[in-house]
């Protein structure tokens, strides 16, 4: 029995391998176990075409518990302070760490014997099962923001995503199929042959989502008028959750997609498992850029028509408060899909000018003035306050008294 265990990390997620006791003091130590999901290693000696002595050190691998936790900002600061360091494997780094009695004085080891690495065929492998973990972990947090999405979507909407979406329908039931099939110890040469020629199919639907999403952009840009704002800003904020819906699909299918290409090349190519792991790192950074990008795009504009509905908020007191509510639900809904896929919310909630506050200000009142037809507002009127009687009609007086803040 040995308290020393073994970390690797291939950037996104840090996996912990070791006597079961050693790897749950060595987590909760740092205050990470919460987060850690069990991680098995049952398959490294079937996946793995190597040396009887790769394969004797998987089965010892495998006997040992294993934990994964995907990184944060704040478990990647605290992975860094562990001494992991990079290997030969790319993208790989690893630490060997023992417990000399304390609990919170783990220390570097020397690589024993038994080392992950001392075989880099061991080392490619875990690699790619942690990408395969980390990528069916994503795919099961969309599944759960699709069924969140649901309850948003009225029946038009619903119908209208299920359309985009039934044209994944194929890829998405061969994904499935092939899946089961690998979980039940099938054939998976098979199982890829269901599946490999359906990547395009998903990407052609995300390419319509993100187009989409640029129309949506358009529908507030150079709007000055608040009716004009407040009626393409509602519209956005129940029609962006459409293309939310479909892209959180295609980025679930694509991460099912990448975990059965991933066993394909452990397969048929398992020395090629390192730059294939990267590849797919970096791809799926390009699509995140992209979506970025879009989604970006969409709160950019929305937040400038926001700030004009606002800035005119004496004269209309309910529409620049329904623009900014509509504004921030989409920013909302934005910040969820985002979440699975480990980006970080873009801004904080817009928050509206009260209108007591409206009354005060300057440019506020220059607005309402040249709205109502007033060329320009004495700084003596607005002083005094009988700019406001100039300005704000008995009409939205009322209406403030009803709905106002």
């Amino acid at each position: 029995m040995t308290d020393e265990i073994e970390l690797v990390s291939d950037g996104d997620g840090l996996a912990v391998f070791g006597e079961q006791h050693a790897v749950e003091r060595f987590l909760e130590s740092v205050g990470l176990f919460s987060t850690s999901k069990a991680f098995r290693l049952d398959n490294l000696g079937r996946i793995l075409d190597a040396g009887g002595a790769v394969i004797r050190t998987a089965s010892d691998v495998a006997g040992n518990s294993g934990r994964y936790l995907k990184l944060t900002k704040e478990s990647a600061a605290r992975a860094k302070e562990l001494g992991l360091m990079p290997t030969k494997t790319k993208g790989i780094s690893h630490a060997m760490l023992g417990e000399p009695g304390a609990i919170n004085k783990w220390l570097q080891v020397e690589s024993g014997p038994g080392s992950l690495l001392t075989n880099p065929a061991l080392l490619s492998g875990i690699g790619g099962l942690m990408t395969q973990f980390a990528k069916q972990a994503e795919a099961n947090e969309l599944k759960a923001l699709l069924v969140k999405i649901d309850e948003k979507l009225d029946e038009v909407r619903r119908t209208q995503r299920d359309s985009v979406l039934a044209k994944m329908d194929r890829a998405a039931l061969a994904i499935k199929e092939a899946l089961t099939i690998n979980e039940h110890g099938g054939n998976r040469e098979t199982a890829w042959g269901k599946v490999e020629s359906e990547s395009g199919t998903i990407a052609e639907v995300q390419g319509s989502a993100l187009r989409a999403l640029d129309a949506l952009a358009d529908k507030v840009e150079g709007k000055k008028k608040v009716g004009q704002i407040a009626n393409a800003t509602e519209e956005i904020e129940f029609e962006v959750s459409v293309w939310l819906a479909v892209l959180a699909r295609c980025f679930q299918l694509q991460d099912e997609f990448a975990v059965l290409e991933i066993d394909h090349v452990l397969d048929v190519a398992p020395a090629d498992i390192d730059g294939h792991r990267v590849g797919l790192g970096a791809a799926q950074q390009e699509r995140r850029a992209l979506i970025i990008e879009k989604t970006r795009k969409l709160i950019e504009r929305m937040d400038a028509a926001g700030a004009i509905a606002d800035s005119n908020k004496l004269l209309h007191v309910r529409g620049a408060r329904s623009v900014v509510d509509s504004v921030n639900a989409t920013a909302s809904s934005i910040d969820e899909f985002h979440a699975p896929l480990g980006i970080d919310p873009m801004r904080d909630p817009m928050e509206a000018t009260r209108w007591r506050d409206a009354l005060r200000d300057r440019q506020q009142l220059r607005n309402a003035g040249v709205e109502a037809g007033r060329k320009t507002l004495t700084g003596a009127a607005i002083i005094g306050g009988t700019a406001v009687a100039a300005v704000v009609s008995v009409a939205t007086a009322k209406n403030v008294a009803k709905g106002g803040d």
